[in-house]
């Protein structure tokens, strides 16, 4: 019974200390987008100020595809829809053009779900010892583990249409070509830490934005 007592109070001593930012166990808490966000996320805005328009994103439509990989995506999370914040989701929708591609990228922090709606893609994702590959079509549901490299290429004969869920209302994102190509480490150590021509790296750097 002493033990019980022990638990209860430091599940009441953290209460008392946790901020009004959104946590796990919270169902309603709109972002209150004026304040900074924290490591925990946004703080809650007054209930009294919020509205209906709080739940509501109009504009989940096509994004403006963009160069090298000619795919345009619209990303609706907290900051785009404040109601998300601490529910743990979030959503895109992406438009693949004809032998377009998402490049290698990972989710550290979210696992994704990718629902295919219109085209034929190759969806698949990269383990230390193994590749996961599936030619989906449309009503097919793809599982993307947590932190996984992945990616997907339109191998269809028209544009492709996918939308995805991810398990955060804030998913990070790291593309692997703007990690390694777009920044200032040098060409030279490039070339020896990933065996690649220099030539190859100066043009990659030029396309990612990188120097050196």
């Amino acid at each position: 019974m002493k033990m019980i007592h022990i638990i209860l109070f430091f599940v009441g001593l953290l209460s008392s200390c946790i901020p009004n930012v959104t946590s796990v166990n919270n169902d309603f808490c709109v972002a209150d987008l004026s304040l900074p966000k924290t490591r925990l996320g946004y703080q809650c805005k007054s209930e009294k100020d919020v509205t209906v328009d709080d739940f509501v994103f109009s504009g989940y439509v096509a994004g403006n595809a963009t160069k090298p990989f000619n795919t345009g995506t619209t990303f609706v999370n907290v900051d785009r829809l404040p109601g998300l914040n601490g529910l743990g989701i979030a959503t895109l929708r992406g438009d693949i053009g004809i032998n377009g591609t998402v490049p290698l990228h990972s989710h550290p922090d979210a696992t994704e779900l990718v629902i295919i709606v219109e085209g034929q893609v190759n969806v698949g994702f990269i383990t230390p010892t193994k590749v996961f590959l599936k030619d989906s079509k449309p009503g097919d549901v793809i599982a993307i583990p947590k932190g996984q490299l992945h990616f997907l290429v339109n191998t269809g004969a028209g544009k492709a249409i996918f939308f995805a869920a991810f398990s955060s209302s804030d998913p990070s994102t790291h593309v692997l070509d703007l990690v390694l190509f777009g920044n200032d480490l040098s060409t030279s150590i490039l070339s020896k830490t990933t065996l690649l021509d220099v030539a190859q790296i100066q043009k990659l750097k030029a396309a990612f934005g990188g120097k050196n």
